[in-house]
């Protein structure tokens, strides 16, 4: 079984509480025996993967593997094409260098519902969004690249793994893929 869920902002990816004020997935009613494939920060929204099938995570989240995920990426500032570049050849992050990934400005920028709670917001800052295209996934690495380029992270969202998008699954919400969506994750 593979599972496709929206994970809202303040939910943790994972079923038991671990002293914060976040939510866990015990409360969105999914079927015994599933746990989550890869992890999404209790701050980053978006596309998480559920399953029983313990081959998967292997199969989905090893960077040998190619196995690609799309982040949008709400930032401060509008980043120039040369931070991107340094985006897409690999920063050195916590003394680790990171794998080379695609990214590039989304235009038009997206309209998606407000998060609660709100980002932060200044007058004087503007904002912009970015897609990032990754096969790895170390913990806080999206933060900690865009961080590392000038343009802090302000909003998280992962829409895209393989090529299944979370288009427009509600925040909360969860399905069952069927044999073509599973394809479609499983794909490079």
């Amino acid at each position: 079984m593979l599972l496709a869920f929206h994970k809202p902002y303040g939910v943790l990816s994972q079923f038991t509480p671990d002293g914060s004020p976040n939510r866990t997935l015990a409360e969105f009613g999914f079927p015994k025996a599933v746990y989550p494939l890869g992890r999404l920060d209790a701050d980053s929204e978006g596309l998480l993967l559920l399953s029983d099938e313990a081959k998967l995570n292997q199969s989905l989240l090893h960077p040998v593997k190619s196995h690609t995920r799309e982040y949008w990426v709400q930032v401060e500032r509008l980043p120039s094409e040369e931070a991107l570049r340094r985006l897409e050849a690999g920063l050195m992050i916590q003394s680790q260098e990171t794998l080379p990934c695609h990214a590039r400005m989304l235009e038009p920028q997206p309209s998606l519902p407000p998060r609660n709670p709100p980002i932060r917001f200044r007058k004087t800052v503007p904002t912009s969004w970015l897609a990032l295209e990754l096969i790895e996934g170390k913990n806080r690495q999206v933060r900690r690249m865009t961080a590392a380029i000038g343009h802090p992270t302000l909003r998280l969202i992962r829409v895209r793994i393989g090529r299944f998008q979370l288009a427009d699954l509600p925040a909360g919400k969860w399905k069952e893929l069927n044999p073509s969506e599973r394809r479609a994750v499983l794909s490079h």
